[in-house]
């Protein structure tokens, strides 16, 4: 499982005093106000990235704009640009229940009804009404699954599988 997940995207600088502004990779953008530090990604090990203590948060449209503590000019904020912003797994937004990380998902064994492996969950894709999972069978074809309960059977992260029902139609042209 991971240890880190993303939460945003630094996509510039705001302002002339170290703020930048933040794509949010995360489906609350409100969740940075609870946020006290985010790590950098660095591109290394996940654990050796800089930690920044945030010390202001602001929203602008879909974006939040952050100030970090010891960045007070926009030369050094200028280069954080496209770095990614990780939290530990710790300090991750509290799951209800039969939610799950998008990270915990990608790579889980998937099988039918009867229990019989056929395939692979290769991507979550979000849309307005449910996501939907983007599955590579065994046979080469790839099933779009809509997640929702009449096909989502059963989600066992640390078993690394989900249990599904496929839908009449669904391989239909997969």
């Amino acid at each position: 499982m991971e240890e880190y997940f993303k939460v945003g995207i630094i996509t510039s600088t705001h302002g002339l005093h170290g703020e930048v502004k933040v794509y949010p990779t995360t489906d609350d953008v409100k969740r940075f106000k609870r946020l006290k530090k985010v790590t950098l990604d660095t591109g290394k090990a996940q654990t050796s990235g800089t930690v920044l203590e945030i010390e202001g948060v602001k929203f602008f449209k879909q974006f939040a704009i952050l100030k970090f503590r010891g960045i007070d000019r926009i030369e050094d904020a200028e280069k954080y640009r496209r770095a990614s912003l990780l939290v530990p797994r710790s300090d991750a937004v509290r799951l209800k229940k039969d939610e799950y990380f998008v990270a915990d998902l990608i790579g889980l064994t998937v099988r039918n009804e009867d229990g019989t492996e056929i395939g692979t969950l290769k991507d979550v894709i979000e849309t307005g009404a449910n996501d939907v999972y983007a599955i590579s069978l065994s046979d080469g074809r790839e099933l779009l699954l809509p997640a929702i309960r009449q096909c989502v059977l059963e989600v066992d992260v640390e078993a690394g599988f989900m249990r599904i029902h496929i839908l009449e139609g669904l391989l239909d042209g997969a």
